[in-house]
This record gives C-alpha cells, sequence and structure tokens, in this order.
C-alpha cells in the first residue's frame, strides 16, 4: 500500500510529538526518578515521592504516548484490526508494567535498580511504536509473499 506524502508529514509531525515530550518531560510531568537516575543512583539515597501524583503523571504520559504511538501506527497501517491488536498490547502492556512497577518501588528496592529503571523507561517512553512498527511491517511483507 502506497501512502501520500501528507500521511508522511502526519508521522514525522507525530513523532515530533513524542520527541517534544521527551524533551520538555521536566515541566509536563512529576517525576523525581529522572534527576535520580541520571545521576549516580547507586551511591544516592532514594529520592522522596508522592506516590499518587507519581502514578497519575506516569499513567498521563503512557497515555499521551500510547494515543500518539497509535495514531502513528494507524497511519501508517490503516487496518481496524492492527489498531485494535495494538491498543490490547499496550492496555495489557500499561497492567502489567504498573503492577510490576508499584511491586519494585515497594518491594526491596535497593537490590533492584536496574529492574525498575527499564520497567520505569517502558512506561515513560513510547518504546512499543518501535517494537510495533518493524513488526507490523515485516507482518505485510510475509502477506504479500503469499
Amino acid at each position: 500500500m502506497k501512502h501520500s506524502w501528507k500521511t508522511y508529514g502526519l508521522v514525522m509531525l507525530l513523532f515530533g510529538f513524542l520527541v517534544l515530550i521527551r524533551a520538555f518531560e521536566t515541566t509536563l510531568f512529576y517525576d523525581p526518578f529522572l534527576a535520580y537516575f541520571k545521576g549516580n543512583f547507586l551511591e544516592t539515597a532514594f529520592p522522596y515521592y508522592d506516590f499518587w501524583k507519581l502514578i497519575l503523571n506516569h499513567f498521563f504520559r503512557y497515555i499521551l504516548n500510547s494515543s500518539i504511538s497509535l495514531w502513528i501506527i494507524y497511519l501508517l497501517f490503516p487496518k481496524k484490526a492492527i489498531l485494535k491488536l495494538s491498543l490490547a498490547i499496550y492496555g495489557i502492556t500499561f497492567f502489567v508494567l504498573l503492577i510490576a512497577y508499584l511491586w519494585l518501588m515497594n518491594h526491596s528496592i535497593s537490590d533492584n535498580y536496574l529492574v525498575l529503571f527499564y520497567v520505569r523507561r517502558f512506561l515513560i517512553q513510547p518504546l512499543f511504536v518501535l517494537i510495533l512498527l518493524p513488526a507490523f511491517y515485516y507482518q505485510r511483507l510475509k502477506q504479500k509473499e503469499s
């Protein structure tokens, strides 16, 4: 399926929005772990955080990144089945990652710094779009071959 320049322009604009969210993350979202994980976190005390404020900000950021990512996926692969699958993946992974994140924050944090770092990264960064786009592209190539 050929896409128009308008489609590619919209996709680039949406990726630009994802970049802007990342660039302004410190002003847009409450997250004391941004500075914590940028520094020498193995030798620094675990930062104080407002639990509900942190969770709500992670939820808002995940929804914002996911919405933009789903638009990108739909513009490049305009099939409702692909959009529904992507939505299911985003929904299920949010709940799984959130449960893991909450557990890691409340249990034995000193031993799980890297696990906490990566679970948090999947929650706050739009990584799934970078995984799903090549997967759907590969699926489309395989369908054309058969």
